[in-house]
């Protein structure tokens, strides 16, 4: 079948390439045009649900207020010029359009006037009109207008950090693709040994990344994709694009140095290299189409927007590379560099068959230490930690960092860990006497938790104390205090909705705040009401769990269609159970790490924290299906060899010595490529570009090079075997066709 395209694109090279030309100008219009990219969430959370109660009491959405920090080093708060100064401030806000309310401590009620200003400064509180997308997007603006010449001004909140994260991707996102592109090109120029044929999967790489990224942008005006999909979709299709277009590239000019004219060294490439990239696409395809099992999620986008990317690489890889490579003809040899560096020794044997045969005669000597120190990188993540990213993951630099810092250290009581919780009743209105008793009690229970400063609600901070006594007070209020209930009560109370905002002196990220947010939650019934906890902590249980709840479909999903891939790619049973093994092993190597450098703080790591909730089954998914690239490699020339001579052995190391050499080329690209994303800003991204960086790296040279001759060599012949059934399913499905 790819034989037979070759054929086809050689003869119509000229169409294909006009037709690539067409596509990159739609992908840059798309790009041009842009989208709506949303920070990321997970939907059909308790959290979410309780967050949404609350926004029915306050009346607007709490995701678009954020603070505004008003410090001077000269100026006190309470004099007089620093007051001036705040009021010109927020006089430009005041008559915007965009902005729904500014509280201030001249304006809140008293218990919230005392936290506003103190001798470090002051607060405003600002809310925007309309949803998050839309509040995201007038943001800026509002941000742009609000300025003095006398205070320094700093904004954090959830509108300040996602604004700020969002350039900071879009930067990160410009600088990792400057930096991995001379990297790559540069490991293509060691490989090729000719400008021209390193060129070429650079090119084919930047297409198709940008039109993967061109097309997940324009669905994001429908979709809710987060900003980092932007992000996975550069990582994972400049990596799997280069490799493809490395593999072909490699087989042609094998091809050519074997004697095959321009024409017939094409179609053999591609009937071979065409081959392993289309299994390849499919396994690394199928790894992404695991966070298809993330609903409601930015999970099941990333799935999505990776596996477009994906299948442009292949699409590219199997069209436009044969095009070009057919335009090109003598040409592919342009450019040629010096060559050095160790070749072959006597008689033709390469390092890598010396290593294979070395690796085959002490088979169990290099299988036990590589594999214990394997699984010894692995232990780290048993003490895995996972919590929802807030400002801590941004540069001390960018505004929303520096205000979270400012809020934390100068203004403790609005700093603190809030979790909020709503208590919805069947009928209205929410406070009668049983109600109000059973919020009395709840109240309670929750002021006696550890941790736990301070209970807020209606219920809270009254001159009378007792279940009766507060019932009595709050329907039946002394005139003098009539106006303040009536003031709380329009803060936290609305139809059938009553609010308690509990503070501890926990951070949200901790075990402390979670074991407060379980402790809450144990018991839901509040009189005839149910109880809602939401909050940052909340969000990060709440996470945790939908994570661990589909994670065993996804994984099985994944591991069971790669293995059915790499049996109709290879005939055997033995082989594709190996290679899951395989890759698990690497992969628990690479996720210990990741804990040890970013959750323990290790390699000069100044904040570290738990991870994102998403990044070990996202760096799973990814990883899972880009480990398949090598393995279909290495497998498929291996079973060439046994197919020539049934001598297992020998297959082993001729099968190596083909593409080791290939497989470490193409490792080195991506580990440039991944380590490129490193650098970036965000600890997130750095954690995925270190997480698959080091994969990569363990894939290709502990795993391929020692763990996979090692194990075929103890189970011999069997590597090769299968009961007939399976073989005749094999061919009903017209396998031998794809891989003969």
């Amino acid at each position: 079948m790819a034989n037979r395209l070759g054929m086809i694109i050689y003869r119509h090279r000229w169409l294909t390439l006009a037709c690539a030309g067409v596509f990159l100008l739609l992908s840059l219009g798309l790009l041009w045009r842009g989208g709506d990219l949303t920070s990321g969430a997970i939907h059909g959370l308790e959290s979410e649900r309780a967050t949404h109660l609350v926004e029915q009491v306050v009346g607007h959405p709490l995701d678009t207020t954020f603070v505004a920090i008003f410090t001077s080093p000269t100026l006190d708060p309470e004099d007089a010029a620093f007051q001036a100064a705040l009021v010109a401030a927020l006089a430009p806000l005041r008559g915007d359009s965009a902005v729904a309310q500014i509280t201030t401590a001249e304006d809140a009620p008293p218990a919230l006037a005392l936290q506003l200003a103190n001798a470090h400064g002051a607060l405003a509180y600002i809310t925007l009109k309309g949803d998050f997308r839309e509040g995201l997007k007038r943001y800026p603006g509002v941000r742009s207008r609000l300025r003095s010449d006398s205070l320094g001004i700093n904004c954090t909140g959830k509108l300040p950090y996602f604004n700020d994260l969002n350039h900071t991707l879009e930067h990160d996102l410009l600088w990792a693709e400057v930096v991995s592109l001379p990297l790559a090109l540069l490991v293509l120029l060691l490989v090729f040994r000719t400008l021209v044929a390193a060129l070429l999967p650079v090119a084919v790489g930047a297409l198709a990344v940008v039109g993967g990224v061109g097309i997940v942008t324009a669905l994001s005006v429908t979709l809710d994709i987060a900003q980092y999909t932007l992000n996975v979709c550069s990582l994972i299709g400049l990596g799997v694009a280069i490799d493809y277009s490395l593999f072909t590239v490699s087989r042609y000019r094998e091809e050519l140095a074997e004697g095959h004219d321009y024409p017939e060294a094409l179609a053999r490439a591609m009937s071979h290299a065409g081959r392993v990239v289309i299994f390849s696409g499919v396994a690394v395809g199928a790894g992404l189409s695991g966070l298809l099992f993330f609903p409601q999620s930015y999970l099941w986008a990333m799935g999505l927007g990776g596996a477009i990317v994906v299948a442009l690489a292949v699409v590219f890889a199997l069209t436009l590379l044969p095009a070009l490579l057919a335009v090109l003809g003598p040409r592919i040899h342009a450019g040629r560099l010096p060559s050095f560096g160790p070749g072959r020794g006597p008689r033709g044997v390469t390092f890598w068959h010396l290593l294979a045969q070395w690796v085959m005669r002490r088979p169990v000597a290099v299988l036990v230490p590589t594999l214990g120190a394997l699984l010894l990188m692995g232990i780290p993540f048993f003490h895995l930690r996972l919590a929802a990213s807030d400002a801590r993951v941004l540069g001390r630099n960018v505004e929303a960092r520096r205000g979270f810092e400012l809020l934390r250290d100068q203004f403790p009581e609005q700093g603190q860990n809030r979790l909020l919780l709503a208590v919805e009743f069947p009928t209205a209105p929410a406070l009668t006497t049983e109600r109000i008793e059973a919020l009395w009690d709840l109240s309670e229970r929750l002021r006696r938790l550890p941790h736990v400063t301070k209970v807020e609600s209606a219920v809270s901070d009254l001159p009378v104390s007792g279940r009766g006594a507060v019932a009595r007070f709050l329907l039946d209020p002394p005139a003098l205090a009539k106006d303040g209930i009536e003031a709380a009560e329009r803060l936290t109370v609305r139809d059938r909705v009553a609010l308690l905002a509990v503070t501890t002196d926990a951070s949200s990220d901790s075990r402390d705040s979670e074991a407060v947010v379980q402790a809450a939650r144990a018991e839901r019934h509040v009189g005839d009401g149910l109880l809602w906890v939401g909050g940052q902590s909340a969000e990060d249980v709440d996470s945790t769990r939908f994570i661990l709840a589909h994670a065993p479909a996804a994984v099985g999903f994944v591991v069971g269609v790669t293995a059915l891939i790499l049996f109709f790619l290879l005939g055997s049973v033995l082989l594709p159970i190996k290679a899951m093994a395989m890759n698990l092993v690497s992969i628990a190597g690479s996720f210990g790490a990741l804990v040890w450098i970013f959750q323990d703080g290790h390699f000069g790591i100044r904040d570290p924290r738990p991870l994102e909730p998403a990044l070990p089954v996202l760096l799973f998914c990814v990883l899972f299906g880009l480990s398949m690239d090598y393995e279909v490699l290495m497998l498929s020339r291996i079973r060439e060899s046994y197919e020539r001579t049934h001598d297992n052995t020998l297959s082993v190391a001729d099968g190596l010595a083909r593409t080791a050499g290939l497989i470490t080329s193409a490792a080195a690209i991506m580990v440039a490529v991944f380590s490129a994303f490193s650098l970036a800003s965000v600890v997130l991204v750095q954690a995925v570009g270190v997480g698959m960086a080091l994969a990569v790296a363990l894939d290709a040279t502990l795993v391929r090079v020692l763990l996979v001759p090692a194990t075929m060599r103890l189970f011999g012949d069997a590597n090769w075997w299968a009961p007939q059934w399976l073989l005749r399913v094999r061919r009903f499905f017209g396998a031998e066709k794809l891989t003969d």
